[in-house]
């Protein structure tokens, strides 16, 4: 028979993306039978990523300030904004190498059916740094999913009917129904350098 703090662990990991009740079941076991250092170490280090981090005032990117790190670097070309989904998506472009521009993260794609529309996103802020001047290039990086295509779609038509700013997006080189986080840099540098206007 489980113990209710078992069944608790379990219930909660089971909330995590992509974990199941079978794998939620596994974690919970592999987890009790760690030494209790190495759990702990796990629990405070999740506890200091609540305490500690948040969104950078000026893209929506992961702070440990009111900055993100790469809105802080003055080697970044302010003059080029790369617009993604998630702060995950970030990271994976930043890999590869082959961008020096800046970020922006909306939190999310327009999905009516889901009732994420732009309200739920920040696109009021990066309107706000597209008309603030200094942009000359915004790349809508978004996922080439539906709820992405719309999203694109609507940025495009934003960005370009109030402002002189050329909107590109990145070429399809990643897989429609894909997602940045789990793209290989090879395939995102391309994907970079084949963006096309919008």
């Amino acid at each position: 028979m489980e113990s209710p703090s078992l069944n608790k662990l379990i219930d909660e990991l089971k909330r995590l993306p992509g974990i199941g009740s079978k794998t939620a079941r596994r974690l919970a076991f592999f987890l009790m039978k760690m030494p209790k250092e190495r759990a702990l170490g796990l629990a405070r280090a999740i506890e200091e990523v609540k305490e500690r981090i948040s969104f950078c005032s000026e893209c929506g990117n992961l702070a440990e300030g009111q900055r993100c790190g790469i809105c802080s670097d003055a080697k970044r070309d302010p003059s080029v904004i790369c617009v993604v989904q998630e702060a995950m998506d970030v990271m994976a472009i930043d890999r590869t190498g082959d961008y020096g521009g800046l970020f922006h993260v909306l939190h999310g794609a327009l999905s009516p059916i889901d009732d994420v529309g732009p309200e739920e996103l920040n696109i009021p802020r990066l309107l706000e740094r597209v008309k603030g001047g200094g942009v000359r290039e915004v790349i809508l990086a978004v996922n080439p999913t539906i709820e992405g295509e719309a999203t694109a779609m609507y940025l495009a038509q934003l960005i370009l009917s109030s402002t002189d700013c050329q909107v590109s997006r990145i070429a399809h080189g990643i897989p429609v129904g894909g997602h940045l986080e789990y793209t290989d840099e090879v395939t995102l540098s391309k994907a970079l350098e084949g963006r096309r206007r919008m």
